[in-house]
């Protein structure tokens, strides 16, 4: 289809509103060059984000306009046309998701969106399905960040801005990722910043300045009326400008952490107040995929659910790319216990499957990807370690007991990396989130456990929203450093840097590229020809 045509043929003055919509208008207003080259026709749809499996996809998808009626998916491939009604996730019908079915591994599928009566949404686009579990590909490339969202900031140049970063940058650190054309995308937590409570300073507990003006009624559902308005009215600006339709044709996972439950970690926020744990479920249900059914995902973990769309989780999910790779997500705030008994961060159940996929060898490699990371800490609560930051001499120690900590997260961390070293076919991997960091290093020992002769491999996958007063030393007046109960080498040391990491998955090794740009030093232009500063290649045991 001629995209000019279908342009000027669209309803409801369709051209003009592509033209006038935010975020253009902002980025005119801070003078910032627009990344927009993609020549695809969005139509009127606002956002799209896709999550498949090897016979499954789950789309989510947001209109400029509400529908009356259901929109529809047109999947064509492997010789036949599927045709899949929408659901409806808001109560307006601006936001819709659609659930396809037996589909076959491997293939790639054009899609189509359409109105009732038939006529297009949008420009037709390819998707494809992951390999199936007994395939043998000979290569995966994969996507990871961290802390994407936040509200919109201001740039003026190098070295000049305050807040997050505005939507834009963060589209083009995004797009540059996209162009290194990854399989698939790992956007590990902190998509939505909108603490609703302030706990730090005076006044805690007190609603925050973004609690005010949100005027959430905490007593009724978040959908419907004025609750719904002020979600979206928080989150919108967040994620819709970030990702558009740029991701359409890659599948993304998204592991929520502390802020997706619209709260910064705090001991008196756990267990999450079940208004915020609505409001972190509807955010996920309006904007992103949850983690679609693994036959080797046990039913019935906590945060899944059974329905007409199989098993799905919130919260702990699966990208399984044939005999090649698997990768463990996890969420450790979800099920967090902060009591002085079983003390955990994550579930038993949760932690069992981890430790079986862990243990078994019908993949080449495995990852964790874990919502809170190992390695490093930052002296704050609800780490896994007990380091906290000395006043006197603003460095980290065990000597001084840590508050609110509970030494059942320590254990749980150990007995987690014990696993992943014990597994000799494998090098043993993890790739975390929210710490506002750039890094890598080799865990060698924790504790009394002795890991040295098959070392687990620590990175931290790089931020890609956060603000000036986001990074730990900042915060803190100290950045990540390693935990004084670790032996770790550190072939990276945290840099406080936006960034992102590409992993490619081959038979014979891992291949890790750091990409890393600062505000402080480098002009937008730098973004669009991100090179990687730091390539290690880490080969799969004999």
């Amino acid at each position: 289809m001629d995209r000019r045509k279908f342009l000027a043929n669209s309803a409801g003055g369709m051209a003009a509103a592509l033209l006038n919509s935010w975020p253009l208008q902002a980025m005119a207003a801070q003078g910032l060059p627009s990344t927009a080259t993609d020549l695809w026709d969005s139509g009127i749809v606002r956002h799209l984000l896709p999550a498949v499996n090897d016979t499954r996809m789950l789309i989510k998808a947001s209109l400029q306009r509400p529908l009356s009626s259901p929109p529809e998916l047109r999947i064509q491939g492997a010789g036949t046309t599927l045709r899949i009604e929408g659901r409806m996730n808001d109560t307006l019908g601006q936001f819709w998701q659609f659930y396809a079915e037996d589909l076959r591994p491997s293939e790639s599928y054009e899609l189509s969106l359409h109105e009732n009566n038939g006529s297009a949404l949008c420009e037709s686009w390819p998707l494809s399905t992951f390999p199936a579990p007994d395939q043998n590909p000979e290569r995966v490339r994969l996507l990871f960040y961290t802390c994407a969202g936040g509200p919109q900031g201001t740039y003026q140049g190098v070295g000049d801005r305050q807040g997050n970063l505005p939507t834009e940058i963060r589209n083009r650190i995004l797009r540059r990722a996209l162009s290194y054309s990854p399989d698939a995308v790992i956007s590990n937590g902190d998509h939505i910043y909108w603490d609703l409570h302030t706990w730090q300073g005076e006044g805690a507990g007190e609603l925050s300045p973004a609690g005010q003006r949100s005027n959430f009624d905490f007593q009724t559902e978040v959908f419907g009326g004025s609750n719904e308005e002020a979600l979206k009215m928080a989150a919108d600006p967040q994620i819709v400008p970030v990702y558009g339709t740029d991701f359409r044709s890659t599948p993304v996972f998204f592991l929520q952490d502390d802020h997706d439950h619209w709260e910064n970690d705090s001991p008196l926020t756990y267990p999450v107040p079940w208004f915020q744990l609505q409001l972190a479920r509807a955010t996920q249900q309006l904007y992103y995929p949850e983690f679609l059914a693994d036959s080797r995902r046990p039913a019935g973990l906590p945060w899944s659910s059974k329905s007409e769309r199989g098993e799905l989780s919130e919260s702990f999910g699966t990208l399984r790319y044939g005999k090649l790779a698997e990768v463990l997500l996890y969420d450790v705030r979800r099920t967090l216990n902060v009591g002085e008994l079983n003390a955990v961060f994550l579930d038993p159940q949760v932690e069992k499957w981890l430790a079986e996929r862990t243990a078994a060898a019908d993949t080449r490699h495995l990852i964790h990807a874990p919502s809170n990371p190992p390695g490093w800490s930052a002296g704050k609560w609800g780490e896994w370690y007990p380091d906290a930051l000395d006043p006197t001499t603003q460095s980290l120690t065990i000597d001084i007991p840590k508050p609110h900590w509970r030494q059942g997260w320590l254990d749980q961390h150990d007995r987690i990396l014990e696993s992943l070293s014990a597994n000799r076919q494998r090098t043993p991997l993890v790739i975390s989130g929210d710490l506002h960091a750039i890094g890598m290093g080799e865990i060698h020992r924790s504790g009394d456990l002795d890991f040295s002769s098959n070392p687990v491999t620590s990175i931290l996958s790089g931020p890609v929203g956060t603000s000036i007063r986001g990074f730990p030393s900042v915060v803190r007046g100290i950045g990540a450093m390693p935990s004084s109960v670790l032996d770790i080498d550190e072939q990276v040391a945290p840099l406080e840097e936006h960034g992102f990491t590409i992993v490619d998955l081959l038979p014979d090794r891992t291949v890790v590229q750091l990409f890393k740009w600062d505000v402080n030093s480098q002009d937008l232009a730098a973004i669009d020809s991100l090179v990687p500063f730091h390539t290690i290649e880490l080969e799969v045991p004999a």
